[in-house]
């Protein structure tokens, strides 16, 4: 562990929900806030040069703005701050390998939603091996605010231990339940020749699902007695079951594949998540 929770702030409402949020988290794991602002030069004036200025003045402005957002929100919680100047998604990423967990800004809902530090958020996400966590900005409540549970999606079919891992230490720590989540397909034999669901089979199949989401659950119930668990099979498919899943919840957590891809990418269910989902999303990697 190495106690320090980053978050990337670039000046936008959703970066300072971001900060609040994480700020908040690292109250609770009782490690260091790290502020990162990453930088470009708008010309191409090389360091050092006579009359350049190593950093203009707006990233201070911007890192002192978000120190005094969680400085008030949050007041005790050690704060370090980091002028970078390199692009932001190289910059997040090296910041990514020196935190436990990493926070970002996200703006708007739907298929056109970005992320802040310049839209680097859906390609950073697949390039580091720590949880990353989007945050929107709320207008009708703080971004920390506590609500009922914690939610997290479960596939059966992954390895899923370092999922668990970070998503029952993350109830544990809030004192909230755990809403597990479990969507699968209705398999083939649950539709006779016409294309009808029978009803018998169907419910053969739910049964499974739920006996083996209670399996996949048990060791983490047994190491993490004061965490109250809720499971929830719904037989559709992962993506919109995890969204229906996530309704009011304060947290959605999610997996996504880290090792062994040529192509980083994030997954459907993932996807879906970070742009639909009406809380803050942490995104976990498995292997």
């Amino acid at each position: 562990m190495k106690d320090v929770v980053t978050v990337g702030v670039d000046g936008t409402s959703q970066a300072l929900a971001a900060a609040q949020w994480a700020a908040h988290e690292a109250r609770l794991r009782q490690s260091r806030l790290r502020l990162l602002t990453a930088w470009q030069p708008l010309t191409a004036t090389p360091r050092g040069a006579p009359g350049a200025r190593e950093v203009p003045p707006w990233p201070d402005r911007i890192i002192e703005e978000a120190r005094a957002t969680v400085e008030s929100a949050e007041p005790g919680v050690a704060v370090e701050v980091r002028l970078v100047r390199e692009p932001p998604l190289e910059a997040l990423v090296e910041a990514a390998e020196q935190a436990d967990l990493l926070a970002l800004g996200s703006r708007g809902l739907g298929p056109a939603a970005r992320f802040t530090l310049g839209g680097t958020g859906l390609d950073l996400v697949p390039r580091v091996a720590v949880p990353v966590v989007l945050v929107r900005a709320r207008l009708d409540r703080p971004a920390t605010e506590e609500s009922s549970s914690v939610a997290v999606g479960v596939s059966l079919h992954a390895a899923c231990e370092g999922l668990l891992a970070f998503a029952f230490e993350t109830a544990a720590r809030r004192a909230v339940p755990l809403r597990a989540v479990h969507g699968r397909n209705l398999p083939p034999f649950a539709y006779d020749r016409g294309g009808a669901v029978e009803r018998a089979a169907a419910e053969q199949a739910e049964l499974l699902a739920r006996e083996e989401l209670s399996q996949a659950l048990r060791p983490w119930r047994e190491k993490f007695r004061d965490v109250r668990v809720e499971e929830q099979v719904v037989m559709e498919s992962p993506a919109p079951a995890l969204l229906h899943g996530a309704a009011g919840a304060q947290l959605l957590i999610v997996g996504r594949r880290h090792l062994g891809l040529a192509v980083p990418r994030i997954g459907h269910v993932v996807h879906a998540a970070v742009h639909h989902a009406p809380c803050p999303v942490a995104i976990v990697p498995r292997e």
